[in-house]
C-alpha cells in the first residue's frame, strides 16, 4: 500500500513539476512575443546585429544596401514590417590563429576569390623551411589575411590620431579601402617558393605584380572597391612618388610595414620559434603621422621606442634561426638547381598566363617524376650538403675566407659551398635614402631612432650570416669541421 502511495505521489510531483515548467516557457514564450511593446525599427536593429556570412560567392551580396522583412508572430496576429538600410555587417569572417579572426566586406571577399589570390594557397610563405621547421606549413594565402588585419590597426591608429593629415571622412574611407586592397594583394606577384623562383627567372615578384592587377578581373574587383590600381601598384612596389607616403610605409615599407608585422609573428608561431615574437600590440598604438620637409611620414612617439626595439630584434633573430637556416639553405640550393632544369629557357614563363599556371604544389609535382640528383633530394629530403661552419655577424672575413681556402684546398673547388647572406635590420640614412629611417616623436621634437635607442644604433646597418658546406660524398664531414675549428681557434693579430 504504501509502495502504490509513493508511485502516485512522484507521479503527482512529476505531472505538477512538467505543468510548472510547461507554464514557465508559456510565459517566457510570450514575453518574447509580445512585439506590441516593441517597435518596428527595434525589431529591425535586433535582425541586424546579426552577422552575415559569405561562405559562397552568392552570399556576398547581403552584405550592401537590402531590404529586408521582418515576419513577427504575436498570437493570431501577423505583422510584416519591412525596412530599407545600410547594413555595417563585415560580411566575411575568417578566424585565424594570430588576429583571431579577419573581417572582409563584400568587395574584399570577391577579390579574394579570384584565381590569382586562390593561387597564394599553393605558395608557402617560408618556401622550403618546412624540411627544417615541420609545422613551417603556412601560405601566403593566409599570410595576406594577416597583413591586411596588422595594416588595418595600424591605419585605424594613425587615423584616430592624425585626423589633420587626412582631407576629411571621405578620404579617411579612401584611404583605409586602399592599404586594405594593397596588403591583400601584396603578394600576388610571387612564384614558386617565392624569392628562390625569382633568382631563376630574373624577374622580381613587384613586376609580376604590375602585370596581375592589370588582368581584367583584378581590374574588375578593385574598381568594384573604388580604390584605384595605379594607387594599389604605388603601396605595393614602394613608389616613391606615391600620393600616399604614411600608406606606403605600412604596406612596403621599409621599417613599419605591416608585412612584417604579421609574417614575424606568423613565422614565429608555425615554427615555433619564439625568439620571433614581439609586442606588436605595444607598437601599433604607438604609431603616429607626423610631417617632415612638408609631407606625411609615419613614425612612433616615444613611449613605442622598446616595442620598435623588440621588433627589430625579432626580425633578427629569425633570421638567425629561421630564414638562414642551414638546412633551409641547403635546400634552397637544391631547389635552385631543380628549378633550372625545370625551367631550361627561363623566358617562357614570361607571360603572366603561364606563370600564374605554376605554383609550389605544381613544382613538387613535377618533381615527383624526375630522377636526377637534385630532384630526388629535394623530394626525399636527401641532405648532399652538410654544413662545416657558421659564421654569424662575422664582420672580419679573414678567418671566414681562410676556412673557405683551406676546405678547397683539401676537397675541391666543386665539392666547397660558400654560402653568404645579409640583410639589413633597420634602414637608415647609410646610402639607403634620407627618408628611410623610424621617426620618434618626442618633448624634443622628431629624432632619428638611432639617436632614441642605443639598442637601434647598435643594429643599424646590415648583419651577416656566412656559411661554409661541402658535399657529404667529397669527403668525411667531421675532418673539415675539424679544419675549420682549428683555424677558428688560432688566435687574431
Amino acid at each position: 500500500m504504501l509502495h502504490h502511495k509513493r508511485d502516485h505521489v512522484a507521479a503527482g510531483s512529476a505531472s505538477e513539476t512538467f505543468e510548472e515548467a510547461f507554464f514557465r516557457m508559456h510565459v517566457e514564450r510570450g514575453r518574447l512575443l509580445a512585439v506590441e511593446r516593441a517597435q518596428p525599427n527595434q525589431i529591425a536593429a535586433a535582425l541586424l546585429e546579426r552577422d552575415v556570412l559569405a561562405d559562397e560567392g552568392g552570399d556576398v551580396d547581403a552584405g550592401v544596401d537590402f531590404a529586408y522583412d521582418a515576419l513577427v508572430e504575436t498570437g493570431h496576429v501577423k505583422s510584416k514590417v519591412r525596412a530599407t538600410a545600410r547594413i555595417p555587417v563585415n560580411v566575411k569572417r575568417i578566424f585565424d590563429p594570430i588576429h583571431h579572426f579577419i573581417e572582409l566586406d563584400a568587395g574584399e571577399a570577391r577579390l579574394l576569390d579570384l584565381p590569382p589570390m586562390q593561387r597564394l594557397r599553393r605558395l608557402r610563405q617560408l618556401g622550403l623551411a618546412y624540411l627544417a621547421f615541420p609545422s613551417a606549413e603556412h601560405s601566403r594565402f593566409s599570410h595576406a589575411l594577416g597583413a591586411l588585419a596588422m595594416g588595418t590597426r595600424a591605419f585605424d591608429e594613425l587615423a584616430r590620431h592624425g585626423r589633420s593629415f587626412f582631407a576629411g571622412d571621405a578620404d579617411v574611407a579612401y584611404q583605409r579601402r586602399l592599404v586594405r586592397a594593397a596588403l591583400l594583394l601584396h603578394d600576388v606577384g610571387h612564384g614558386p617558393f617565392s624569392h628562390a623562383c625569382e633568382s631563376v627567372l630574373g624577374i622580381r615578384h613587384e613586376a609580376r605584380t604590375q602585370e596581375i592587377l592589370a588582368l581584367p578581373e583584378v581590374a574588375r574587383g578593385l574598381e568594384a572597391l573604388d580604390v584605384g590600381a595605379a594607387d594599389v601598384l604605388g603601396l605595393i612596389v614602394g613608389d616613391p612618388d606615391s600620393p600616399y607616403p604614411a600608406l606606403r610605409e605600412l604596406v612596403s615599407g621599409p621599417n613599419l610595414d605591416a608585412d612584417r608585422m604579421d609574417y614575424l609573428q606568423r613565422d614565429a608561431y608555425f615554427t615555433g620559434v619564439a625568439s620571433g615574437r614581439f609586442d606588436a600590440d605595444q607598437l601599433v598604438g604607438s604609431l603616429r603621422l607626423f610631417e617632415r620637409d612638408g609631407r606625411p611620414v609615419t613614425g612612433i612617439d616615444a613611449r613605442g621606442v622598446v616595442s620598435l626595439e623588440s621588433f627589430v630584434v625579432a626580425r633578427y633573430m629569425m633570421f638567425g634561426s629561421v630564414y638562414f637556416h642551414h638546412t633551409t639553405r641547403l635546400f634552397e640550393r637544391i631547389l635552385g638547381d631543380v628549378l633550372r632544369e625545370l625551367w631550361p629557357d627561363p623566358r617562357a614563363l614570361d607571360p603572366i598566363d603561364e606563370f600564374l599556371r605554376w605554383d609550389d604544389f605544381r613544382v613538387l609535382d613535377v618533381v615527383s617524376g624526375r630522377q636526377s640528383e637534385s630532384a630526388r633530394a629535394l623530394r626525399e629530403r636527401v641532405r648532399i650538403y652538410a654544413l662545416a661552419a657558421e659564421f654569424n655577424a662575422e664582420r672580419d672575413l679573414r678567418v671566414y675566407e681562410a676556412c673557405e681556402r683551406a676546405l678547397r684546398d683539401r676537397f675541391g673547388d666543386g665539392n666547397v659551398w660558400a654560402d653568404e647572406q645579409s640583410q639589413v635590420l633597420h634602414r637608415l640614412p647609410l646610402g639607403a635614402g634620407a627618408g628611410q629611417t623610424v621617426w620618434v616623436g618626442g618633448l624634443a621634437g622628431l629624432v632619428d631612432a638611432r639617436e632614441a635607442s642605443d639598442l637601434i644604433n647598435k643594429l643599424t646597418g646590415k648583419a651577416y650570416w656566412r656559411k661554409l658546406f661541402i658535399r657529404r660524398d667529397a669527403g668525411d664531414v667531421r675532418e673539415a669541421r675539424r679544419i675549420c675549428a682549428e683555424i677558428i681557434a688560432q688566435p687574431r693579430p
